[in-house]
């Protein structure tokens, strides 16, 4: 029997609308009506028959249930894909139409590699619409309510999208196909089929279709079968038909196992008594025959296309839902009857299904594995492979390399008994010795790695004998590629072919994805984009396919197999970039369908990158150096190509490829005729120094670069008209083609015999012969040879300058100067002409360079002539001398034009263009100023206009860089240069009216062109202005960093002036800096987004100093591994860093976008996480110098640390945990300080030892020294609280240790690898000392530190000593990182004087405490001051004298102050008072170098330096501060808006916004008054009124501490007024708080105009402007109340009296409920005196107090403020 899918038959019944019944009677007079057909009969006493519907195969559609919004989505997507696949099949009615094509070498070629790119874009595009198809059956199989509708859209948007791609290729390819293959009608009819069916399945599967599930299945079978139709009519059926049989009929076995379940499930359906576990039966096997029937349409479906994985997964699908249903009919039918018989029927159909499901799928495994047997040593070399993987892994791990060394000896064992066996059966004599060889060679290396493994059982610690064991396996696993090279080889290369095949249809499928969902994505910036990876990939996507055609075309060509590998590698770096792309756009698609299909492609295809990688890299190892090889052959055939497009140019038969045009190939050639001489350099460069695996590189390149020379030969010759220039470019290429061949032999010969002269001097020969000829091959394109001759022409005419005199000329003087103006303006002209040629077609460059070279020949007699007016022989000289400038400056503006005519592209070629053009121009205008002797004036508005005319050109193309200022530097560049033209303008206008002219009448036209010129200039300032606030470009940056990427892949890189450890330090210094931007632009997107433009050039800097010294660290990295995973994740970061500073520009444009923001912060991320790998990349590189500054960093962290511990210990919070004494951490303390030695011996000697020791050694210290720490920091707090400068002392010594430590890292990396007599080790050995030197001083601190008799001096000693190597420090040539200012430095000089004070006392008392406390400040104080000198003293302003000053003295500061402390260490072991006395003489030493640095950090600063400290200084920063906070309330007040009250009447809205405008205006005229006062108070200064630095001026600072306080009492008044005026409008504040805060603002306002007029001149201009402010501003002051504006007041007065109004209104608003009752009403009275009698205390008490206040906080105002007050 066959099982259908169930058929249900819907009962359905139409209800009409209910109501209540009515009584009445049913016998009422009928209505006659005409009818339509007319009279019409009726029955009387009868009922009629009742009336019904039935609806067969389809519901009801006016009672179905609505759609769903995924439903209602699906149907969208539908709709499209229908208007798709409608538009697909009108565009496959007709061919296309292409241009006559030749016979030659080239067309033929070209014609067979569009076919087969067709073919493969077909094909893949096919296997996608057949994967969707199988695809929308698997997901549409079960209950409505449970599909997944994205999913199907998306599938439904991958068939109509490939669709849609497909019938462009299917049109181009019908028009390529000849008779042999099919015609090209046939080949649009199996596609407009294909169509056809796809349109019928979309029809289906609407929700609203209705349609059975039966038509759904047939549909997706019509599309299996004429996909399969179209494959067979292109020639790519790849699967057998025979396959395809047997895959059918196990489908169908399938199917009928499912029916004997179902069968066998209706018999348990029947005998089982619970209803509900009787319809579990039958729905299970109703599901189960569904699934089945799905299965066999998925198989019908994908059968023709099963070879691609995507199909093969859906069949595996639809397999696995036949799986789950098949269980599920077996559990409905265990739980629905107990009966052992009917179960085990079940049991066993259910067994069936199952085993005819596996062979299915086993079949199609068994398909996707296919390709012939390459031969029984595969298991044998893959597991030695992974094998001796797993032992150069387990490096360290004795017991597990020689476990998996047993593994490797049995697997050598099976091949090499295998090897011997086909040796014996070899036939061929030759062959079985090779074999014998080899199996012997593979024995002896297996013998080899046994001994060395029994070696490192019996000394499993022995590191020696590990190595022995790794070099061992090293050499097996060579002997084995040298074994089965030719198995293996031919495996890795059938892999790659492979996974080159499949990154092309993934990429193919991306592209298709990315056109779908441009419509829907949001962001166009992302969408650009991806346009434009996407074109970048499809223009890689025919090398791939041809690579893979050649490759299976010719499998034991090395040429055929190494252009497949160097395609795919190419392949990769524009596939990688379409990922990231496609992933970044995703999120911005709206439509979801079209977002899945592409998050899906974008997906497979980073699968397939990452096999097609892995791919390459083997078979790029397997198959050896044979690039130069393939190279020669290369050429060979580029040679031949040229020789047959040469015969076809003879016979008239060469014709353009499709898409060629003359412009087009001349640039390609110009272009690459660059690029083919640089790579030719490379060439000769390696090939020299014997380097062959640069050499094999750049004979690669040579011959990639060639080929596209040839391409644009033959185009060149193909679209010109002319036949003997398209002879001359084919004979000039193709000996370009022969002399290369001979270039590239002679580079393989000087491989073998590296030094021979002889061979070095033949390759300069050929090299130079090739270059000549690459020069003939360019000087072919059309108009090239015309502006030789217009150069030719113009050397010809120059030669009349020549002569020793020329003869008098014969013309008027007048007339001699007009025509050499004439003839000056038209050479000018000419030459803008040639600049404008080289953008535009080659005829016009011809024409353009003819027509300079005429009018220089002009300007050139003209010039002779005005030359013969000279009255003298020096003026003759110095006219013929510009002249020869002029002729000069034309040949080379003519070289340049033929430059960049040649190639566009150049970098920095329009420049140079754009010069060379200037120079023209200022050399006609040096002799035309020269030869005018006319107005003043006359000759620079000529030579104005020469310029004017010179640069306008450049406005016609705004792309064309012209200098090499950045964005924003530009729009700041025109903005002034704006401002000196409209003033310029203006004076121009202004200076012609005024200078007396006779021409009058030209004034007005004058007047109007100045008047035209400032409105232009108004507008661009306006645009710039806008521009500069809204754009956020970060174009340049990305271009800058990817650039610094190409860099990276660069065949040659520079010499190497450093060691790996250079450069790794670097790498590691950039990598670090990219990672603490990226974290800085995560934090600033959310709070200051305007600050990511500079933050995003911080890291564009940073990187491109990583990508280089990223390049050289991989240079110099062994082995050459490690170089290339360095250049490959330093790439990776460049990517991250271009998403990030893409996403900082998106989110600049629009900072409120929240989506670009976590955008941004996941790029940050990801940049952060690459960092981490770069750095991983440099630790492999050598291990030890990365430990190195790993440890570093961890010693950087350990001082930061300490530092932190002794600002606790100087605040008295360093307490220990619980009553622990010093005694009990002594001894730990000296035991890890002894291990800290000794890891200190072995650091020292790491530095000369191996790699891993060193960084042992390294990681040791590191740990040591932070356990040594917490000792010291652990002994410091159980010295207790009460003792904090002792605390102090010891936290010191161990802090100088932790210093000396990280110098001697430094050191010791810096040394690493180097040899005994470098430099370096000197510095080793000198940090070595200091570290011991330190770390005896802690010893000897620990020891003293409870001895309370000597722990002072040992204290001071540990100082003196720590001093000494900060100066020394100080001394070194290191530049600081940052600067300071001058005011830094002096300020840190009052340390050394406190110092100074302390030491002396101390001297003086001898107390320990004393010194001890010295000792700690001093080494502050010293430290400080150095640091902030030599700071300050780099100051980029700071001039060489002044720097040099200050360095002396500050040294000299430092050992005066050395000389002082150790003169105290002498007093405390002998103290006697004639040593006391000399205190003073030493004190008075450190006192003249600190007054000598003070000067010299004065004149650091020059005459605008003031003392911080001056109280004038002072003022004027409270001042400006004060108006700085009063803006910044000011600007909380423009965000406020009044509470909104929904449930009330909007009476007080007014008056709420007029709180919020008064307070707004009193904020805006307090912050003009604090200025104004700033300015007067300045005013004062510079006249003397005020001391500007007052030493004994009691009163000058009197009064500015009074200005100051006034300035603090507007701020914190007009604060308090925003606040109240905030809280006030949201309701949380009275009314009264608002107008007593408005009346604080005035009469704050008067005082500080009171404490301005006590010293103030008033006739200056400063007080002027002050008494008109605070006339403006005022207050309630009598001077204030005569003012005119009274703005302060006006606007208090306001708000007084909105807020009045306000709360009157409210009070009037108030009802008060009055109690009737006597008793009550009396209490009431009562209460209400009461309230208002302890209101008035209140407000006395109020008063009182504020008086109070006002009396305490004007104590010290001078005697003039309190009289003006009083």
């Amino acid at each position: 029997q066959t099982a259908f899918p169930g058929r249900s038959t819907i009962l359905q019944q139409q209800f009409n609308r209910t109501g209540k019944a009515e009584h009445g009677s049913v016998a009422l007079p009928a209505v006659m009506r005409s009818g339509s057909s007319g009279p019409e009969t009726f029955n009387v006493g009868s009922m009629p028959s009742p009336q019904q519907q039935v609806m067969v195969g389809q519901m009801h559609r006016g009672h179905m249930p609505p759609l769903t919004s995924a439903q209602q989505a699906l149907m969208g997507t539908i709709n499209t894909s229908m208007h798709a696949v409608q538009q697909a099949q009108d565009d496959l009615s007709e061919l296309d139409s292409l241009p006559p094509l030749g016979q030659d070498m080239a067309s033929r070629v070209w014609v067979q590699n569009k076919v087969d790119e067709s073919k493969h874009e077909i094909h893949s595009q096919v296997d996608a619409i057949t994967a969707g198809t199988a695809s929308v059956v698997n997901l549409t199989a079960g209950d409505p309510a449970d599909t997944d509708y994205t999913a199907v859209g998306c599938a439904i948007t991958t068939i109509s999208s490939n669709l849609t791609e497909m019938s462009k290729g299917v049109k181009l390819l019908a028009a390529l196909m000849d008779d042999e293959v099919g015609s090209g009608e046939d080949l649009l009819r199996a596609a407009r089929t294909l169509a056809g069916a796809v349109s019928d399945l979309l029809k289906a599967v609407q929700p609203t279709s209705g349609e059975p599930r039966q038509t759904v299945l047939t549909a997706a079978g019509s599309i299996g079968q004429a996909s399969g139709d179209l494959l067979r009519q292109i020639g790519e059926n790849e699967t057998d038909e025979r396959f395809q049989d047997v895959l059918m009929s196990l489908a169908k076995a399938v199917a009928n196992a499912a029916a004997m379940l179902v069968l066998k499930a209706k018999n348990v359906a029947q005998v089982a008594e619970d209803t509900v576990l009787q319809n579990r039966v039958i729905a299970a096997a109703t599901q189960c025959a569904l699934s089945t029937s799905q299965l066999v349409a998925c198989a019908k479906v994908v059968s023709p296309t099963i070879s691609s994985p995507v199909c093969q997964e859906q069949l595996i699908e639809a397999g696995k839902l036949v799986d789950r249903s098949v269980e599920n009919c077996v559990r409905a039918c265990q739980a629905a009857t107990t009966d052992s018989e009917l179960l085990k029927q079940v049991s066993a159909a259910a067994s069936v299904v199952s085993q005819a499901l596996h062979d299915l799928l086993q079949h199609v495994r068994q398909f996707a594995s296919r390709g012939e047997p390459i031969g029984r040593y595969d298991q044998a070399t893959d597991t030695i492979m992974c094998v001796t993987e797993s032992i150069f892994s387990s490096m360290g791990d004795a017991g597990e390399m020689v476990r998996q060394a047993r593994v490797l000896a049995q697997a050598t064992s099976d091949l090499v008994n295998a090897m011997r066996s086909d040796a014996e059966a070899e036939i061929d004599m030759e062959n079985s010795k090779k074999l014998l060889a080899a199996a012997k060679l593979l024995a002896d290396s297996t013998a080899r790695m046994v001994e060395a493994a029994k070696g490192a059982a019996a000394n499993p610690e022995n590191e020696d004998q590990q190595q022995r064991l790794r070099e061992a396996a090293e050499g097996l696993r060579v002997a084995t590629n040298a074994a089965a090279q030719n198995a293996i080889k031919k495996k890795i290369v059938n892999r790659l072919e492979v996974a080159a095949k499949q990154a092309a249809a993934a990429a193919t499928q991306t592209i298709a994805a990315s056109q779908n969902a441009a419509v829907s994505n949001k962001n166009p910036v992302a969408q650009q984009q991806l346009v434009q990876s996407c074109k970048a990939v499809a223009d890689h996507i025919p090398q791939l396919v041809q690579g893979v055609r050649g490759s299976q075309a010719q499998t034991e060509d090395l040429s055929a197999q190494l252009a497949l590998i160097i395609s795919s590698q190419n392949f990769l770096q524009p596939g990688s970039k379409m990922v990231s792309s496609a992933k970044a756009a995703v999120p911005t698609v709206s439509d979801q369908a079209a977002a899945m299909q592409l998050s899906q492609c974008a997906k497979n295809l980073a699968t397939s990158l990452a096999e097609l990688r892995t791919a390459s890299q083997k078979a790029h190892e397997a198959c050896g150096p044979m690039e130069i090889d393939s190279a020669l052959n290369t050429v060979q055939t580029l040679k031949n190509e040229l020789q047959d497009a040469k015969m076809a140019a003879v016979e008239s038969q060469l014709k353009p490829l499709p898409g060629e045009t003359l412009e087009k190939c001349a640039q390609d050639l110009g272009s690459t005729s660059k690029a083919v001489g640089s790579s030719m350099a490379q060439l000769l460069t390696c090939a020299a120094q014997g380097n062959e695996h640069y050499t094999g590189v750049a004979a690669r390149e040579t011959a990639q670069a060639l080929k596209t020379l040839a391409q644009a030969a033959r185009g060149v010759a193909a679209s010109t008209t002319d036949p003997a220039a398209a002879h001359a470019m084919l004979d000039s290429a193709r000996d370009v083609m022969e002399g290369s061949a001979m270039l590239i032999q002679e580079a393989k010969q000087a491989l073998i015999a590296p030094g021979d002269a002889e061979s070095q001097q033949r390759l300069a020969q050929v090299a130079k012969a090739v270059s000549h000829s690459l020069n003939n091959c360019v000087n072919c394109l059309p108009g090239q040879k015309d502006v030789d001759v217009a150069l030719k022409s113009i050397g010809e005419s120059s030669k009349k300058l020549l002569v020793d005199s020329l003869p008098p000329s014969t013309k008027p003087f007048q007339e001699a100067q007009s025509e050499l103006n004439q003839a000056a303006a038209d050479l000018n002209q000419s030459a803008g002409e040639v600049v404008h040629a080289t953008r535009g077609q080659s005829g016009e460059l011809a024409a353009a360079s003819g027509k300079f070279s005429d009018d220089f020949d002009e300007f050139l007699d003209a010039g002779i002539e005005m030359a013969g007016q000279a009255q003298t022989k020096e003026d003759q000289i110095q006219v013929i001398g510009n002249l020869k400038n002029i002729s000069m400056a034309s040949s080379k503006l003519l070289l340049a034009a033929k430059s960049l005519s040649v190639d566009p592209g150049a970098p920095n070629a329009k420049n140079l263009l754009a010069a060379a053009a200037r120079a023209v121009t200022e050399s006609i205008n040096q002799l035309i100023t020269l030869c005018t002797q006319q107005a003043p004036g006359q000759k620079e508005c000529d030579n104005a206009l020469r310029e004017l005319e010179t640069v306008k050109g450049m406005l016609d193309n705004p792309n064309e860089p012209v200098s090499d200022l950045s964005y924003f530097d530009c729009i700041e560049s025109v903005m002034e240069n704006s401002k000196v033209l409209g003033e310029s303008m203006a004076g121009i206008s202004q200076n012609a009216k005024t200078g007396d002219l006779p021409a009058q009448h030209t004034h007005d036209a004058i007047t109007e062109a100045a008047q035209l010129m400032k409105e232009a200039v108004d507008d661009i300032m306006v645009t710039l202005n806008e521009a500069a606030s809204e754009v956020g470009l970060v174009g340049g940056m990305v271009d800058a960093i990817a650039e610094a990427m190409s860099k990276l892949d660069e065949g040659t890189p520079p010499e190497p002036k450093g060691t790996f450890v250079d450069y790794q330090t670097t790498v590691v210094k950039y990598s670090k800096a990219i990672a603490v931007t990226a974290q800085e632009m995560m934090t600033k997107s959310v709070t200051n987004p305007e600050e990511l433009g500079g933050l995003a050039s911080q890291m564009t800097s940073d990187y491109g100093h990583l990508a280089f010294q990223g390049q050289m660290a991989a240079a110099t990295a062994e082995p050459e591994e490690i170089g290339f995973q360095i250049r490959t994740r330093v790439q990776d970061l460049g990517h991250g860093c271009i998403f990030l500073v893409q996403k900082a520009g998106a989110l600049q444009v629009c900072p409120t976008d929240s989506y670009t923001k976590r955008e941004l912060i996941e790029c940050a991320r990801a940049v952060t996480e690459k960092v981490s790998l770069v750095l991983s990349a440099l630790q492999a590189g050598n291990k030890g110098t990365q430990a190195c500054i790993t440890a570093a960093t961890a010693v950087s962290g350990i001082i930061a640390d300490l530092d932190t511990t002794i600002m606790f210990a100087t605040a008295g919070t360093l307490n220990a945990e619980n009553s622990e004494t010093f005694a009990d951490h002594r001894e730990n303390i000296l035991k890890t300080a002894k291990a800290l030695v000794e890891d200190t011996k072995l650091l020292v000697s790491g530095a000369a030892s191996t790699p891993d020791k060193l960084a042992q050694a390294a990681q040791s210290s590191a740990a040591t020294i932070t356990q040594l720490a917490e000792v010291v920091k652990l002994g410091a707090a159980s010295l207790g609280s009460d003792d904090p400068e002792t605390q102090v002392v010891l936290i010191n010594a161990i802090k100088d240790v932790a210093k000396a430590l990280s110098d001697l890292i430094s050191a010791t990396k810096g040394a690493a690898s180097k040899p005994a007599d470098d430099p370096s080790m000197y510095q080793l050995k000198g940090a070595a000392k200091v570290m011991v030197t330190n770390v005896t001083s802690l010893l000897k601190t620990v020891k003293a530190v409870e001895d309370e008799a000597t722990r002072g001096t040992r204290a001071l000693e540990a100082t003196i000593e720590c001093i000494k190597q900060e100066l020394t420090l100080f001394q070194s040539k290191d530049v600081p990182e940052k600067t300071s200012s001058p005011e830094e430095s002096i300020r840190m000089t009052k340390g050394i004087t406190m110092a100074t004070t302390k030491a002396v006392a101390a001297g003086n008392s001898c107390r320990q405490e004393d010194v001890i406390a010295t000792a700690n400040l001093s080494r502050k104080a010293v430290s400080d001051m150095l640091t902030a000198c030599k700071q300050a003293s780099f100051h980029p302003d700071v001039s060489d004298e002044v720097r040099t000053r200050a360095l002396r003295f500050g040294t000299e500061c430092t050992l005066g102050y050395l000389d002082l402390l150790e003169h105290v260490l002498v007093i405390l072991q002998k103290p006697t008072p004639e040593l006391k006395q000399q205190l003073a003489a030493f004190s008075k030493r450190v006192a003249g170098a600190v007054t000598e640095l003070i000067q010299a950090a004065e004149a650091m600063k020059g005459t605008e330096w003031v003392d911080p400290e001056d109280p004038t200084v002072i003022a004027e920063t409270e001042l400006l501060g004060a108006a700085a906070s009063i803006e910044a309330a000011a600007k909380k007040l423009e965000q406020l808006k009044p509470r909104a009250k929904p449930k009330q009447a909007d009476e007080t809205l007014d008056f709420e916004e007029q709180i919020l405008e008064a307070a707004k205006s009193i904020a805006a005229a307090t912050s003009a008054l604090v200025k104004s006062a700033s300015a007067a108070q300045r005013e004062l200064v510079a006249q003397g009124k005020v001391g500007s630095i007052p030493a004994n001026a009691a009163d000058d600072g009197q009064w500015s501490q009074g200005l100051i306080s006034a300035a603090r009492m507007v701020a914190a008044a007009t604060s308090s007024l925003c606040e109240a005026a905030n809280a006030s409008v949201q309701g949380h504040a009275s009314e009264e708080k608002l107008i007593s805060s408005a009346k604080q603002v005035a009469a704050s306002t008067a005082q500080l105009l009171v404490a301005c007029k006590v010293k103030a001149d008033q006739d200056s201009e400063a007080m002027r402007r002050l008494q008109v402010m605070v006339t403006d501003a005022g207050g309630k002051i009598l001077l204030l109340e005569r003012a005119a504006g009274n703005a302060v007041k006006r606007a208090s007065d306001n708000l007084v009296r909105a807020a009045q109004k306000a709360a009157f209104g409210k009070a009037d608003d108030d009802d008060v409920v009055v109690k009737t009752k006597f008793v009550g009403g009396i209490a009431q009275i009562i209460a209400a005196q009461e309230e208002m009698l302890k209101k008035e205390r209140e407000l006395e008490e109020a008063r009182k107090k504020l008086a109070q206040i006002r009396q305490q906080q004007y104590k010290f105002l001078p005697t003039e403020l309190r009289e003006d007050e009083g």
